[in-house]
Formats: C-alpha cells, structure tokens, sequence
C-alpha cells in the first residue's frame, strides 16, 4: 500500500514540474520586445533615399558640412548639392528638379507669386578683401560705394598705395552680388572690372592682384586675401550675430509651399533647422538663426 501511495505522489510531483516549466516557457514567450527588437524599430524609423540640394555657391561650406553630418547620422540617406548660384537653385526647385533650392537672399515677390517659400537657415557676413599685399585695413560704407561705382579709382585716395582699383563681384543673379548691392546701394551702378561665376573664382582672383578689391562669403574666405574692416568693425561670426558688422545677409532654404518634401528631404530639413545642428553651422563659419 505504501509503495502505491508513494508511485502516487512521485506522478503528481512530476505532473506540477512539467507544468510549471511550460508556464515558465509561456511566460517567456509572452515577454515585451527585447534590445533586439528595438532595432529593428529603429532601423524602420532610419531615412533612407536621396536629397537633393541646389543654388548658392557661398553655402556650399554650411550646407556640405549639415549634408556630411546628416548622412554620418543616417547611414541610408545620401546626399547631394549642385552649385548653381542662387537664382539657378531656386529656379530649380520652382521647377521641381531638386528638393530644397539654397538662396543667400531673400526671394523676390515675383518669386514668392510661383509658390516658393523661404526659411531662414543662417546669417552669412559678405567679407570686403582685398590682396594680403594691399596696405588699405579698413573702409566705410561709402568709400566702398563710392569704389564700386567708380567715383574713387585709385587705392591713394583711401590710404592705399598709388594704383588703379581693380573691381572684382559676383555675376549677375549672384546672391551674394545682390546682398552686397543692396546693402551698399550700388545696385545697377557698379563698374565691374570682372564679374565671376563662383566665390572661389572671386577669392582666387584677388589674391593673385596685388591690385583688385572684391566681395565674398565670410564662411568661404581663405588666408589668401585679407577681410579688411567696415566702419571700424572686422567681419566675424560675433560682429554678425549682434549685427555691428553692417555688410551681411541671410542663407535661405527654398521650398515649395504647395508640395510636400519626401521623408528623406523632411528629415534632412527638419535636422539642419533645429538646434542640434546650430554647432555645425558655427564651425563651417556662419551664424545660426536659432
């Protein structure tokens, strides 16, 4: 009798352990994702595809860095800037052949009338310079008006060495001719000696004259030429942001009010114009507008 009560025992001890091993296996089955999964959530949630950028050749510094940055944080998104000029890009975005045009002006109200908006990502200073060589430091507003548009023509007359001023800008169109213009009030009335299709080529082709006076973005100057003063103030990232420097303008990004961005280009966006990308536009020299 004892030996049956025992077997009896034994399969009822046995019945509860594999029950409760399959309730252990149930449970674990039931369990919330694991670091695993959220992987995968996060790999759904990455951006992947193309954006396309184009226009303002003084932005091609800020806007390579925010694209560098962007793609090292999204391992499937590529991508791309063409530099056109400013009215080149945001002719391209009117016409849908990029995502976001980039102007270092503001749009103009017939450009606005074709469904374009316009975002302020940055402030860029529009650097003076002239050749290391050059013994001239600093100039006023109006001497450099007067300059450009050809009432002072010799380097003597503002302290400078006894030598034809030789006049350098932007092409027509030139985002950054336009802001130097307007906030000189040269417009139509500048003597040219050559007009350039790049910042590069303007920063290049004063520093081989000894000579020459030009304009450039301040994120794009080289120790090649030398950003003389404005009314006493040096062009710097801190004399732009509190606006004592007087020769500066925006860098705009360029959208379609009537379309919407692919996710890529969203992202993109949404990125370079939050406070997470203020210290990459610093360093690539201009000013965050955030």
């Amino acid at each position: 009798m004892k030996k049956i009560v025992s077997l009896i025992l034994a399969s009822l001890m046995l019945t509860v352990a594999l029950a409760s091993c399959a309730g252990t296996k149930d449970a674990a089955d039931d369990k919330p994702a694991t670091s695993g999964d959220a992987v995968v959530s996060g790999e759904e949630k990455t951006v992947s595809g193309t954006v396309t950028t184009d226009g303002s050749t003084s932005m091609e510094k800020v806007i390579g860095a925010l694209g560098e940055s962007f793609e090292g944080e999204n391992s499937k998104a590529t991508f791309t800037y063409n530099p056109t000029g400013s009215s080149a890009g945001i002719t391209a975005v009117a016409e849908g052949r990029c995502d976001i045009g980039l102007a270092s002006r503001a749009l103009k109200d017939e450009e606005k009338s074709q469904g374009l908006k316009e975002t302020v990502l940055a402030y860029d200073g529009i650097a003076v310079i002239v050749n290391p060589e050059n013994g001239v430091d600093g100039l006023t507003v109006e001497q450099i008006a007067d300059i450009y548009t050809g009432k002072i023509t010799n380097w003597k007359d503002v302290g400078g060495s006894d030598a034809e001023i030789v006049l350098i800008g932007r092409e027509a169109g030139s985002g950054t001719r336009d802001g130097f213009e307007s906030i000189t009030g040269t417009e139509d009335a500048c003597k040219y000696r050559q007009e350039l299709s790049s910042t590069g080529d303007v920063i290049t082709t004063v520093a081989n004259n000894p000579n020459a006076i030009g304009y450039a973005s301040l994120a794009s100057i080289k120790d090649t030429v030398k950003a003389i003063e404005v009314d006493g103030v040096a062009p710097s990232e801190d004399t732009v942001k509190d606006g004592t420097y007087k020769v500066q303008r925006p860098f705009m990004l360029i959208t379609k009010t009537d379309a919407q961005l692919s996710d890529v280009a969203q992202a993109f966006f949404d990125y370079i114009t939050s406070a997470d990308a203020n210290a990459v536009i610093s360093a690539a020299g201009a000013v965050p507008a955030k």
